[in-house]
């Protein structure tokens, strides 16, 4: 009996054995339903923020976005504002950092309110901040890093097209807006680097405020003013239509060269139209994409520190068929 009993005990430590060795090998390979389950569970949840919603350009880089976060198995959601109201848009600042998620990707602000979310309230509640399409200076905001293009080589190759297509003799008028956003200032920067290497092109740089009314009225007091100017360049891509616009009333378009950013719908047919002689265009579902990539390898500690710098995107002069 004794002996039946020592058999026993060993049958049922070896069958116990077996189980454990069997469950211990399932860890190591790792069960593939439950490994879905738990990276399901434990995605990252970030936001994309911007303030201009239900625009071509941002729902390019919502799309970027989307797919990233598809594919490193984390959640977006893309909040903003409409007709660029900043309240609004500074309150889903505010939102996605009482909500805690863990990261923020946002159209950067230069503004005061936007730099003390950013630096203050984002960081002491330990969410990673990336500035996408627009930046703010690091310094200022404590972001982690912009991805975007860069804006400084985008008023370069504007210049050097300017240059390219009136040769290096002439006036040139530069509109800005009064409140100028850190990529337009880029970009006028840009700018003047190429030109002013250049005596005999003259550059008249020109307040040209924030709305329709206002861009309308500064070029017509530039028309008035400066009757033998050769080329208006505009640092909004949105300025363009109501430069043309007021042109035509007086004259033929043809009779000046006109620059802009950006592709937008509007001017991607006016550059089809010949009236805009040439544009930067950038790469937003790029933007998305990469945004979301390095905030993820930011969470998980595989990219420390991210570049202050930044990272920037493809962007590429289209120019008018009359000047291809």
């Amino acid at each position: 009996m004794r002996k039946i009993g020592i058999y026993s005990i060993a049958i049922i430590c070896f069958i116990a054995l077996c189980f454990l060795g069997y469950y211990a090998v399932q860890a190591q390979n790792g069960n593939p339903a439950s490994t879905d389950e738990t990276e399901s569970s434990s995605g990252y949840r970030l936001v994309l923020i911007t303030k201009e919603l239900d625009t071509p350009f941002w729902d390019k880089v919502g799309e970027g976005a989307m797919a990233a976060a598809a594919r490193n198995h984390a959640s977006i959601e893309v909040w903003g504002s409409y007709g660029l109201n900043e309240q609004d848009f500074l309150k889903e600042m505010e939102i996605a950092i009482a909500s805690k998620v863990d990261g923020i990707i946002v159209q950067g602000l230069d503004t005061a309110e936007f730099k003390q979310l950013a630096m203050y309230k984002a960081t002491e509640n330990g969410i990673p901040v990336i500035t996408v399409a627009n930046d703010v200076p690091m310094n200022e905001s404590l972001r982690k890093t912009y991805v975007g293009s860069n804006h400084f080589e985008a008023g370069q190759m504007i210049a050097r097209q300017l240059l390219s297509d009136m040769g290096f003799n002439g006036k040139v008028v530069l509109l800005t807006e009064d409140r100028q956003e850190d990529f337009q200032r880029a970009r006028l920067k840009g700018i003047l680097e190429v030109l002013n290497n250049y005596p005999m092109i003259h550059t008249d740089i020109v307040d040209s405020g924030n709305s329709r009314e206002q861009v309308v009225k500064a070029t017509n007091n530039v028309l008035n003013r400066i009757p033998d100017v050769r080329a208006f360049v505009t640092t909004t891509a949105n300025n363009a239509s109501a430069i043309i616009q007021e042109i035509e009333k007086r004259r033929k378009v043809d009779n000046y060269l006109i620059y802009s950013f950006d592709d937008s719908p509007e001017t991607q047919k006016l550059v089809k139209q010949g009236k805009i002689d040439a544009i930067v265009s950038q790469s937003p579902q790029e933007m998305g994409e990469m945004s979301v990539d390095l905030m993820i390898s930011w969470l998980k500690g595989e990219l420390l520190p991210l570049s202050s710098d930044g990272y920037y995107t493809d962007i590429r002069v289209l120019k008018a068929e009359k000047r291809k």
